[in-house]
């Protein structure tokens, strides 16, 4: 848990996020020092490990200026259970639609999934020997008998192969023979195409959300009693006819599940989601009551929202499926462009909650240049990669990158401003031709340059019409 922020410091957590994220140095900064501090409290001594509370982060900026993947990233560098939710979703207790508490809910899932996905890698050696057992029970099935002895000969033996010597065997021991015999051939891969009978367990039934409904079950007492009543009924199986590729792949993920302890996945589960988990809140505003309003109508609905998230930022113990979460170490990222209200329009105890408060900046013509060229997933390295599936090479000249930057600068400027997020309009724009006519027209080992040139014959014209509807997502 948070092992990667043993030898991450702050300045090494920024690094990281630089390669992906262009600028918002000071958000940054302050996700870094919050990563880190969940290590620091975990190593503090253990009477004041409870004390220490996580400050949790404001951002404030207009759309596409990187809010949401820094916050991804975060989790990613820390390699902890994350989920994101948009607090417009919410309604207030009483009313219909999601309950707040689902997202811890959502990150004890995240966990579990985490978790699982850790312990089939530890065992996965151990489950790759019983899947190649069980492919070759189902290749040469063991005999189970007597011992009576046969007497070999030339061309006799299981699969067309023969055996090595003249002196007689029993049954058992030539079926073993032949087994191993087969073993080599599944490892060298010379198997891999052919078919074989496998039983594989069906996915569960329908579900009960319409008996939790009418019962007027919460969500989480209906997963419970969808979990008591799914390990209360027999585990049905069936067969299919596959390739011992897929039945590899099939069987591997059902011989590790065996290995695993649920027991103690759940438990571990339930320990990185209260001490490592973090809950981006995206679209906060939405629920800020607007500057100057009288305080009735849709405002109440939202001041609502935010009184019954309160007590789950605040610290609290929220059920799941898997157990009890307590909320007090969760680390909290909420995110709002704050366009028509302002942070202080949310309530004192929630504004409280929130202590960290960063305002991102509105990504200028150069970042849009950078965010073309620098970051690891840069827009053009993947549609670089996409051509190249097709033997494709595409590169783009440094002057070409300019131009595109300044082009979606100034859609963003006149139309409206969507942040990086207008790149992915204008790359598609000028390269759909390109992608339409491979490789039926341009076939493989084919080199395509994009110039300065290219781009203002592909786009200039929708620059110069006043109309630019066709940038709007």
């Amino acid at each position: 848990m948070l092992d990667s922020a043993t030898f991450l410091t702050p300045a090494q957590i920024v690094a990281e996020l630089d390669k992906y994220i262009v600028g918002q140095h000071d958000a940054k900064r302050n996700v870094a020092i919050a990563l880190r501090n969940r290590w620091r409290r975990l190593h503090a001594p253990q009477e004041m490990q409870r004390e220490i509370v996580p400050n949790n982060i404001l951002m404030i900026g207009s759309t596409g200026v990187g809010k949401t993947e820094i916050a991804r990233r975060l989790a990613a560098i820390a390699d902890a259970p994350f989920t994101k939710v948009e607090a417009s979703k919410f309604t207030e207790v009483g009313y219909v639609g999601r309950d707040v508490e689902s997202m811890v809910r959502d990150l004890a899932e995240q966990a579990v999934h985490l978790v699982k996905q850790r312990r089939k890698e530890a065992v996965k050696a151990q489950a790759a020997q019983a899947v190649e057992d069980t492919i070759l029970d189902a290749l040469i099935p063991p005999i189970q008998g007597t011992g009576a002895s046969v007497v070999n000969k030339p061309g006799l033996g299981f699969g067309g192969m023969a055996a090595s010597d003249d002196m007689p065997q029993t049954d058992m021991e030539l079926n073993e023979r032949t087994r191993e015999r087969f073993r080599e051939k599944l490892r060298r891969g010379e198997l891999e195409d052919r078919r074989i009978e496998v039983k594989v367990q069906q996915g569960s039934g329908p579900g009960i959300s319409t008996l939790g409904g009418q019962a007027g079950l919460d969500e989480a007492s209906l997963q419970g009693l969808q979990d008591m009543l799914g390990s209360m009924m027999p585990k049905k199986t069936r067969k299919r006819k596959v390739t011992i590729a897929e039945a590899r792949k099939i069987l591997l993920d059902e011989e590790a599940a065996k290995l695993i302890d649920m027991d103690e996945v759940k438990d571990e589960a339930i320990r990185i989601t209260e001490n490592a988990g973090i809950i981006f809140i995206d679209e906060i505003d939405k629920v800020a009551s607007s500057s100057g309003s009288q305080k009735g109508g849709p405002d109440v609905s939202r001041e609502g929202v935010q009184r019954d998230l309160l007590p789950i930022v605040e610290g609290s113990a929220v059920s799941t499926k898997y157990g009890v979460v307590n909320t007090d170490h969760i680390l909290f990222i909420a995110a709002g462009a704050f366009h028509v209200s302002k942070p202080s329009d949310l309530i004192p105890e929630l504004q409280g909650r929130f202590p960290i408060r960063v305002e991102l900046q509105s990504l200028t013509k150069d970042d849009f240049y950078r965010i073309l060229k620098d970051p690891k997933n840069a827009l053009t390295k993947q549609y670089e990669a996409l051509l190249k599936a097709e033997e494709v090479e595409l590169t783009f000249e440094d002057a070409a990158l300019e131009r595109l930057a300044e082009i979606a600068f100034e859609v963003n400027s006149e139309v409206e401003n969507i942040g990086a997020r207008r790149l992915h309009t204008v790359m598609s724009r000028l390269l759909n031709d390109i992608l339409f006519d491979v490789p039926d027209r341009i076939g493989a080992n084919a080199h395509i340059l994009i110039d300065r040139a290219l781009v203002d014959e592909r786009l200039q014209n929708m620059v110069k019409n006043r109309d630019l509807s066709q940038y709007i997502l």
